[in-house]
């Protein structure tokens, strides 16, 4: 195989099967490289869960949430609104309205590539061969090189889970069909939080139910306590260590049974309700036990790291590949299996993978978490800059924030940096270039910074760590 997609003298056929964040950058790269491509998937454009029912149109919506807050605090700089009137008509319109220019888009990109595009759904019959169902109905896909990128669903509590249209799981939140009075939210992860966000700004008393001893479990808890005190004052109740034991349906809503160390009522009426306990992998009824491609107990497809299955033409990216279950890190694995595809020298080996949740404030973290350091037992040095010194954050009247740098305690690398605070998600990337440079807390401090921006709390990080902050006084 040449690197233009030529094989036999002819060009060889890809078929890439899901074109979310995954699917659709590698089909559209093949497709650059000289490829014969055809991209599968149920939707009517490329762009996948991400574009169509879970990224774009829940970020949309945060947008709106943050703005009525924002209204709402500008009572303490002297300057007052009225409360706002919510057409939701408008608002569902608009969101669909971002959804449709992106993906309409990425459908114009790939007609432009002559990346054929199969509306429907794709089983493997044999290692070289798909059968697809769609619209148009059935037909047969034959190929050299496949790529599985079939993405991941939200997961359900079996015995938790009743078939109400009062108990939603993400993608039915996100079809905004009502706002209601009372919203119970099953799940202090970041799409429980995210979403919980959103109704609580249009209107809905929210209750936050966590079953761990904190929101967002996996993450530092110093940056965690931004988020948990802010949703605090927002949300009607946010439990954690606490479990929902039963549900059931009465005329006027869903009945809720709690069991927890700080429940007020062990019984509760909502309105509606929102199961958020996580995603798992579309890796089910592929057809993959006809080819021998290995899935493991999760049921996350094996990969090796040129993103290879057991069976060597057949790759996997994205959620459907494996943790961390993020449309980023399925985009950066879509290059990696192409290029090997194309017998390129290429390893999927990132240094950091970083991860945003959209809450308010952001928490963003990259790299080596101080908890990951704790649990591995592994010896590092902390830096932290608080916002409550920033002039920038001053200036927004958002000084709930911290920037952490995460240091090798020997050389002084960057291992890590986390960010809690208002656009922690823009900054992180520094953060991540910095891990994967290998910079040193010493680049980092001499990196000049504009000034007044939230992106210099990195630099007065590292200040802080060598104990030279001109903005906070922190003992050697």
């Amino acid at each position: 195989m040449s690197d233009n997609g030529i094989k036999d003298g002819k060009k060889a056929p890809v078929a890439v099967l899901g074109a979310g964040p995954g699917g659709y950058p590698a089909a559209f790269l093949a497709a650059d490289l000289g490829f014969d491509v055809t991209l599968i998937d149920a939707s009517p454009n490329p762009g996948g869960v991400c574009l169509f029912r879970g990224c774009i149109p829940s970020k949309a919506l945060l947008h709106v949430a943050r703005l009525i807050h924002e209204s709402r605090e500008a009572a303490d700089w002297g300057i007052g609104f009225t409360g706002p009137t919510i057409d939701m008509d408008k608002l569902r319109a608009w969101k669909d309205q971002v959804v449709g220019k992106l993906t309409g888009g990425l459908g114009s990109i790939g007609r432009s590539r002559n990346v054929r595009f199969v509306r429907g759904r794709g089983r493997f019959t044999d290692a070289h061969t798909l059968a697809v169902e769609g619209d148009d109905g059935a037909q047969t896909i034959a190929f050299d090189y496949a790529i599985v990128a079939t993405g991941s669903s939200p997961a359900r509590i079996p015995n938790l889970w009743i078939d109400s249209p009062r108990v939603m799981d993400s993608t039915a939140a996100l079809k905004l069909e009502a706002v209601p009075s009372s919203l119970l939210v099953i799940g202090g992860g970041y799409i429980g939080l995210e979403l919980g966000t959103v109704y609580q700004a249009l209107g809905s008393k929210v209750t936050c139910v966590e079953m761990t001893p904190g929101l967002l479990p996996g993450v530092d808890r110093d940056l965690v306590q931004y988020v948990h005190k802010n949703l605090q004052g927002r949300f009607e109740h946010l439990y954690t260590d606490t479990r929902v034991l039963e549900m059931k349906e009465e005329a006027d809503g869903i009945r809720a049974k709690f069991v927890g160390l700080h429940v007020e009522q062990t019984e509760q009426l909502f309105d509606r309700v929102l199961v958020a306990v996580g995603r798992r992998p579309n890796s089910a009824d592929l057809g993959l036990e006809n080819i021998g491609v290995t899935v493991s107990r999760k049921g996350f497809i094996e990969v090796d790291r040129q993103r290879r299955t057991k069976v060597a033409h057949i790759f996997a990216i994205g959620d459907v590949a494996g943790e961390p279950m993020l449309a980023h890190k399925a985009t950066y694995e879509a290059r990696i299996a192409v290029e090997a595809m194309a017998d390129q020298p290429s390893a999927y080996d990132p240094a950091a993978i970083p991860a945003v949740v959209f809450t308010d404030p952001e928490i963003a973290w990259s790299g080596l978490s101080e908890t990951d350091a704790l649990n591995q037992g592994r010896s590092v040095k902390i830096a932290r800059f608080p916002w409550t010194a920033s002039g920038r954050a001053t200036t927004l009247d958002r000084n709930d924030g911290l920037t952490k740098m995460v240091l090798d305690p020997v050389n002084q690398r960057v291992l890590g940096v986390g960010i809690a605070g208002v656009g922690a998600g823009e900054m992180i990337a520094e953060g991540t270039l910095a891990i994967e440079m290998g910079a040193t807390a010493q680049d980092v401090k001499m990196t000049i910074h504009a000034h007044p921006t939230l992106s210099e709390t990195v630099m007065e990080a590292a200040e802080a760590f060598f104990g030279h902050s001109p903005h906070i006084h922190v003992k050697r």
